[in-house]
């Protein structure tokens, strides 16, 4: 249906065109692949709002050729003065989903962009960051088209929604949700961004920006601070790392659930799944059922880093790892667990003609995060803190200064060949799901990536906008793989042909020969751009 793009100067894909555009126009000027992902975040955050923004949070993972892969998280805490008894007085039994009580822990992308810029200055870049976030101003102030994502997740949520701070204001139109193609604009973003440019991304934590922001938090309500923003800082990690019979994956560390998606790839390699025919329901069954022992390590293990009692490397051992495989029943369906809940996300992927890679994601959790826009700077406060547990015994229990868990994870891999992939998608549960599609239906089955992309996809619980833990199949998947799928116990739920429920997932790979190829998921409104 969709033909595989390919270039050597540069490529980029996003799930809205005008952010892949925007990184590419930033390679035409002679950016590297860093700055071209800075260009694109911006913009994406002005573009898909109901996705992601910079009122949320943002994971990096970047090779350079000659370089070890790196990663950058850059999620934001719980505030300092956070408790369960700030819950308590207001009678909440569990952290409110939306409102500025659900606007809880400091938004980290803005701080990424700047450790990432470190990085790419580290490489000579040299563009300024006007030129960086000029594209994103313009269409703020502008306008761009509504999409249709954006007025369907408006429409769905708008009883939810229309009530809270300033979001009818900057999302509706008188109390509805827009038109698809009609014209969006966001003026007081526009104005944000453009300082942003002109004083520095240090400014949105300890800046003019910063003293907008704390007077905005503090006048909704929100138990964020001045203090909270000061003291924040994204962080360089050393990523997640897989050892795979078609070469080494990298994926970020925890609060993400990156483990997860490296160990459903280990346990895969382990079953020797390219045997099977691609699309086969003893595929779908198998990456399933690896997908149900991976998500049982991350519902026992994974948080905050400096709350964990292992060492999640450790979990991508051979032994750990054969340990997993050897759960996996080929001849029935076994049980398990709840999904972890929607998660609203955008992920794109930038390579530049010097081989350098970057994978990442943004996202302000739910729709539109915790619904709430600060008044003077026009920004959507995520929601991420809301699955914090009140429980002080919960592995993910709520405590000051702590990382909220991450469905997020960028993927990265350096292939035995010498190609350089890097992959990715929204979507809750369905992200480590998606990515081991993409990676095995290319890298093992050695479709082209666009095919793997393209292909009938899965989810086995929730992803946003999704409430229930069955398997969903896209109805493009043979009867018979289906009725196969059901004799086995799975509990099957059909799903239209290119649902957005199973993500907006995208693609880049680079040979050896310098040729980038890239694919984009035609249930978004994305696309590849490339010179």
């Amino acid at each position: 249906m969709f033909q595989t793009a390919q270039s050597t100067r540069g490529m980029a894909v996003a799930p809205h065109s005008l952010a892949s555009q925007s990184a590419i126009s930033v390679l035409r000027d002679g950016g590297d692949a860093i700055e071209a992902m800075i260009a694109a975040a911006a913009t994406i955050a002005v573009v898909y709002p109901h996705m992601n923004g910079i009122g949320g949070d943002g994971f990096w993972t970047i090779s350079c050729p000659g370089r070890p892969v790196t990663a950058i998280e850059a999620c934001g805490p719980a505030a300092a003065g956070i408790s369960n008894d700030y819950y308590g007085v207001r009678g909440c039994a569990t952290i409110p989903v939306r409102g500025p009580d659900s606007a809880n822990t400091v938004a980290g992308t803005v701080g990424g962009w700047a450790e990432a810029l470190a990085i790419s200055r580290s490489w000579g870049g040299r563009l300024p960051l006007e030129r960086l976030l000029e594209d994103a101003i313009f269409y703020a102030e502008d306008g761009t088209a509504v999409t249709a994502s954006q007025r369907t997740s408006t429409v769905k949520k708008l009883n939810e929604l229309a009530h809270l701070p300033g979001f009818a204001s900057t999302f509706l139109v008188d109390g509805q949700a827009p038109e698809t193609g009609s014209r969006f604009k966001q003026p007081q973003l526009a104005a944000t961004l453009r300082l942003l440019g002109s004083e520095g991304l240090d400014g949105f934590y300890r800046g003019r920006l910063a003293c907008r922001l704390a007077a905005d938090l503090s006048a909704l309500e929100s138990p964020l601070t001045a203090e909270d923003l000061s003291s924040y800082r994204a962080r360089e990690r050393v990523p997640l790392r897989l050892e795979h019979s078609a070469g080494e994956l990298y994926n970020m560390t925890p609060p993400t659930q990156g483990l997860v998606s490296l160990i459903i790839l280990g346990i895969l390699d382990r079953l020797n799944i390219g045997r099977y025919e691609p699309d086969s329901a003893e595929y779908i069954h198998l990456v399933v059922e690896a997908t149900k022992q991976a998500f049982a390590v991350r519902d026992e293990f994974i948080t905050d880093p400096d709350h964990m009692t292992i060492d999640p490397q450790s979990c991508l051992s051979g032994a750990f790892l054969d340990d997993l495989a050897a759960k996996v029943r080929h001849d029935v369906a076994l049980p398990w667990g709840k999904g972890k809940g929607p998660g609203d996300t955008i992920w794109m992927g930038v390579i530049d003609s010097a081989g350098r890679a970057v994978s990442f994601i943004q996202s302000i959790y739910h729709e539109f995060g915790s619904g709430t826009v600060l008044p003077e700077t026009g920004i959507v406060w995520q929601n991420r803190g809301c699955s914090f547990s009140l429980d002080p015994e919960h592995l993910n229990a709520l405590r000051p200064g702590k990382r909220p868990f991450h469905t997020l994870n960028p993927a990265l891999a350096r292939l035995r060949d010498g190609r350089v992939m890097v992959y990715g998608t929204m979507g809750g549960d369905g992200q480590p799901q998606t990515q081991a599609a993409i990676f095995t239906r290319y890298a093992v089955f050695g479709r082209s990536i666009q095919q793997a992309i393209t292909a009938p996809r899965w989810l086995l619980g929730r992803t946003w906008g999704q409430d229930s833990d069955t398997l969903k199949l896209e109805n493009r998947f043979a009867p018979e793989a289906v009725e196969i799928l059901r004799r086995l116990g799975h509990e099957i739920e059909l799903l239209e042909s290119f649902d957005e429920q199973v993500g907006h997932a995208g693609g880049l790979a680079r040979h050896p020969s310098g040729v980038i190829e890239g694919g984009f998921d035609p249930r978004s409104d994305g696309g590849v751009a490339a010179f």
